[in-house]
């Protein structure tokens, strides 16, 4: 293996000095996602509280709004039983509702 030289060291220590989010994202091949104190006021999820549609009890859930797909299926945290959860979002991307149903 041949060894490097000051100078090249030195140049790679400077570039990685500078890396940013976006930059190591590329670096790694990374999808690029919410970053702390970006300034943007939507937060990355929620938790919101829910009824389970099979046996009645409440629980709070939480809902990752970055997720792309508007339904998911969750399983109740009481009765185990699995229940669909239908995302609804406001213009900006903000959590709007949650609509839970029954799978069967």
């Amino acid at each position: 293996m041949k060894r490097r030289s000051s100078p090249e060291l030195a140049r790679l220590r400077r570039g990685l000095g500078r890396l940013d989010a976006a930059s190591i994202d590329r670096l790694y091949g990374l999808e690029p996602v919410w970053e702390p104190g970006t300034g943007t006021a939507l937060t990355p999820e929620e938790f919101v509280p829910i009824r389970c549609p099979y046996c009645g009890e409440r629980w709070a859930t939480r809902v990752d709004l970055t997720a792309e797909e508007p339904a998911y299926v969750e399983d109740c945290h009481v009765c185990c039983r699995p229940i669909e959860m239908h995302i609804e979002r406001e213009d900006g991307g903000a959590l709007r509702a949650v609509r839970v149903q029954r799978l069967d």
